[in-house]
């Protein structure tokens, strides 16, 4: 019979299959139990030249989380752009454990590259000896049925998530992911968070305490 995180594996792999995004990597600390968090922030470390990527990625996780029944909040939306600029790790701390923030869930995008690649013209090819005999007739019948060789850009996004426990300040679990060539950041923030919430609650590093647990 297979164990839980086995079947969590397999799950979010399915999952991921059906989309732009792929996980490379997941790791959960040994021996780790859940907890009811009563707050859970949601940060994004991405560049301030990719704000609106940030804020797609951060509201997405954070909704999903939210309509599964965990609190989870987006700190750009909490604390703004530079919420935690100048700060060292204990003025960090003290300002989540103020405001009753007992987990955080790290958004971070490692590298996002963009890729130029060749795409051949292609010819619709029809052998009649008549158009290939001479020049002419050969020219005027195929640059009609040439389809020109172009350039396109391809991107790929590589992300990590980190949940950690301010309790103990452990690191719990470790996730990471690459996506290609997203039809939109939308689409890529609501796969991202799917992914990431359901992982978390079928790890059982999430509960809750008066419900049955609901998976996207």
């Amino acid at each position: 019979m297979l164990s839980n995180k086995v079947h969590s594996l397999l799950f979010v792999l399915i999952l991921a299959s059906c989309s732009s995004l792929q996980v490379t990597s997941t790791w959960v600390k040994p021996a780790a139990k859940g907890h009811d968090y009563s707050r859970i922030m949601v940060i994004g470390i991405i560049r301030d030249a990719d704000r609106s990527l940030r804020e797609q990625m951060e509201n997405h996780l954070a909704e999903d989380l939210s309509s599964m029944g965990f609190p989870a909040y987006s700190s750009l939306a909490v604390y703004g752009p530079e919420g935690f600029t100048g700060m060292d790790s204990l003025a960090a701390y003290t300002k989540l454990m103020n405001d009753h923030v007992d987990a955080v869930l790290t958004i971070t995008l490692l590298d996002k590259k963009k890729e130029k690649y060749y795409v051949p013209g292609k010819a619709a090819y029809a052998p009649y000896a008549s158009h290939q005999a001479r020049f002419w007739n050969y020219y005027s019948t195929m640059s009609g049925r040439i389809e020109g060789a172009y350039f396109e850009v391809s991107t790929k996004y590589f992300w990590e998530s980190n949940f950690y426990s301010l309790q103990n300040r452990e690191l719990l679990f470790s996730l990471q992911t690459k996506a290609f060539d997203p039809v939109s950041t939308r689409q890529l923030g609501h796969e991202y968070g799917q992914v990431i919430a359901n992982t978390l609650v079928k790890n059982e590093l999430l509960l809750r305490k008066n419900s049955p647990t609901k998976v996207l």
